[in-house]
């Protein structure tokens, strides 16, 4: 797992990106929502191509949705001869960047600004079951926001692990309270069949950034972190 920060867009990154990744990139408007996408791209070639053993703007990867086809969605690595699975994630947040790797099984990682602005109330009722909303309702009001933001960080962890973001309404999936490990309660009725029970871990990035990681078919979860800004750094010395 590495993480990275917004400051460590520069153009000289640009040379790693794909015409797709490119052209998304050139039809983002906003300066930085530019430089999130550019770093999300340049760190995980990089990550991959080390992995890989290949350069990281040679790193093979495919981003189209299952449902249209489209270049969007999930991106994922393309099948390569003689080279192990991998599957990986990015996710950003305010000024942080992050990039999840695992071999041999689905992994999703998410992160969410803690000190940025959150009306919880309305999102909770969008992204929380039942359950979940009123086990909310009972906290203190200064302990709301950290709790949601723990339930959706693990949710959307699980759902990137899947690999269908917000294809499925987050209130169809149940997690465990906030306050207790990690862990599916109940699944969306709609997807079918059932995948395995994800292992899960919670974070907390630049000890303010809420985070979770699920990986689903693996017997177990070990966690690496690299210093995505010195990876970064090295990069065109």
């Amino acid at each position: 797992m590495s993480w990275a920060r917004l400051g460590d867009a520069r153009d000289g990154l640009l040379n790693l990106l794909d015409t797709v990744e490119r052209g998304r990139y050139e039809a983002t408007v906003r300066p930085a929502d530019q430089g999130r996408f550019l770093v999300g791209c340049a760190l995980s070639r990089l990550v991959l191509g080390e992995l890989l053993g290949v350069p990281a703007a040679q790193v093979p990867l495919r981003r189209v949705c299952p449902r249209c086809g489209g270049p969007h969605g999930k991106v994922r690595l393309a099948d390569m001869p003689d080279t192990p699975p991998y599957d990986f994630s990015v996710t950003h947040s305010g000024e942080v960047i992050g990039v999840a790797v695992c071999r041999g099984a689905q992994v999703g990682l998410d992160v969410e600004e803690g000190d940025g602005a959150v009306d919880v109330d309305t999102a909770a009722r969008t992204a929380l079951a039942a359950p979940e909303l009123a086990a909310l309702n009972t906290l203190p009001p200064t302990g709301r926001k950290a709790a949601f933001l723990r339930t959706w960080t693990r949710k959307e962890a699980v759902l990137k692990a899947l690999g269908v973001g917000l294809g499925l309404p987050l209130r169809e999936l149940r997690m465990s309270a906030p306050d207790t490990p990690p862990a599916v309660l109940t699944w969306p009725p709609r997807l079918t069949p059932r995948p395995p029970l994800p292992t899960m871990a919670d974070l907390v990035v630049d000890g303010s950034h809420p985070a979770s990681v699920a990986v689903i078919g693996a017997h177990g979860l070990r966690l690496v972190r690299r210093d995505g800004t010195a990876l970064l750094a090295r990069y065109g010395r």
